[in-house]
């Protein structure tokens, strides 16, 4: 069973990914916290932890770890200064850290816009914080996976969804079908070394997934 690192394991999207993990016979979630305050949720759920925050040292997060998913984000909403230290700079220290660990296949939550910033001034240092991460995921030597999803939503998953490494479209996308995403993408022969948008649509994930892996 391989063993999966979370990184934003406590937020929303995160914790979907660990209950569709902590339910599944290939994958073993390791959930990454911040402080021990947050460790009794997934102990709850007999999900294994480890302690380390992005703005520190986090190598020895990686121990033992085979793939990881990144889905930490400040979020749009926070200070450039946070932005930059939790979606760019948390980012590459963890692909680095990754590279280091020799870790299987990197699989990062990105955003859709974050191939051309500029063309949405409100989030524009969020979205160019999230470019560099991604340019240096794809130059790191790493195996990755870059989901870019569309606006996220709270809605019930539907498991159908429209991707494709450019859609020319706005949309939304349920957490919990992105959540499904970053999951499946794990599969080795999945989207490896590929970057692609994600918006609700009528195509069953897994199909879309196989179809883009073409």
């Amino acid at each position: 069973m391989e063993k999966i690192l979370i990184v934003g394991a406590t937020g929303q999207t995160g914790k979907r990914v660990i209950e569709i993990l902590n339910n599944s016979k290939s994958f073993e979630p390791v959930a990454m916290i911040r402080d021990e305050e947050q460790k009794e949720e997934f102990d709850d759920m007999e999900v294994k932890w480890v302690l380390a925050d992005l703005e520190n040292e986090v190598d020895h997060a990686l121990k033992g770890i085979d793939k990881v998913i990144f889905a930490a984000g400040s979020g749009g909403n926070t200070g450039d200064d946070k932005t930059l230290a939790i979606d760019q700079e948390g980012a590459i220290k963890m692909i680095n850290a990754a590279k280091k660990a020799k870790v299987k296949k990197f699989i990062m939550l990105s955003s859709m816009g974050a191939d051309d910033p500029s063309q949405n001034k409100k989030l524009e240092s969020y979205l160019a914080a999230k470019k560099r991460a991604d340019e240096h995921l794809i130059k790191s030597g790493v195996p990755y996976t870059i989901v870019r999803p569309g606006t996220l939503n709270d809605d019930l998953g539907l498991a159908k969804v429209k991707l494709a490494e450019k859609l020319n479209e706005k949309g939304e996308i349920s957490r919990d079908d992105v959540a499904f995403i970053l999951a499946m993408s794990l599969a080795d022969p999945l989207v490896n070394n590929k970057t692609f948008e994600a918006l609700e649509g009528k195509t069953p994930i897994k199909t879309s997934l196989i179809e883009l892996s073409k």
